[in-house]
C-alpha cells in the first residue's frame, strides 16, 4: 500500500541508536549502512519516507523519541526537500538531525560515483553514523 501521507519503516530495533530517513534511490544506500553498522553491533533503524507532504509526523516523532539522532539521506539538494521536512517536523523535539543531501554542481557518471560525489551513500550514512554517535 502506498498512502498518501505515509511512510514505512523498513528495518527496527528496541536497540536503534540512531534512525536514517531515505527516500528514492537513497534508501538502498540506507539499508547497505544498516547491514553493515549491524555486523558491527551497531542497530540503527530505517524509514523510507516516501511521502514528503503530508510528512508522516508521527512515525519521525516516535522515532526521534526512540533513537538518539536523525540523519536525512535525499538525492537532490537540501534547499526545500526532504531533510528540511523533517526538520520541520521535529522542530519541538531535542534531537540532532543530519541532513545529507546533494550540495555540489551535480556532473554526469555511475549512479554509484555519483552518490559517492555527493556524500550521499552508504559510506556517508556509516560516517554520519559514526559522527552522531561520538557527539550524543
Amino acid at each position: 500500500a502506498f498512502a498518501i501521507g505515509g511512510s514505512k519503516t523498513l528495518r527496527a530495533s528496541a536497540q536503534d541508536v540512531v534512525t536514517v530517513v531515505a527516500a528514492g534511490v537513497t534508501v538502498y544506500e540506507a539499508i547497505k549502512a544498516h547491514d553493515v553498522l549491524a555486523s558491527e553491533g551497531i542497530a540503527i533503524r530505517v524509514i523510507d519516507l516516501y511521502s514528503i507532504k503530508p510528512i508522516d509526523g508521527a512515525t519521525l516523532q516516535l522515532a526521534a523519541a526512540e533513537t538518539s539522532a536523525i540523519i536525512t539521506v535525499e538525492d537532490h539538494f537540501a534547499e526545500g526537500g526532504m531533510g528540511e521536512a523533517v526538520m520541520s517536523a521535529l522542530a519541538t523535539e531535542r534531537i540532532p538531525i543530519h541532513a545529507l543531501a546533494v550540495r555540489k554542481m551535480p556532473h554526469s557518471g555511475k549512479p554509484a560515483e555519483l552518490l559517492s560525489a555527493q556524500a550521499i551513500d552508504a559510506a556517508a550514512i556509516i560516517a554520519t553514523v559514526r559522527v552522531a554517535l561520538s557527539t550524543a
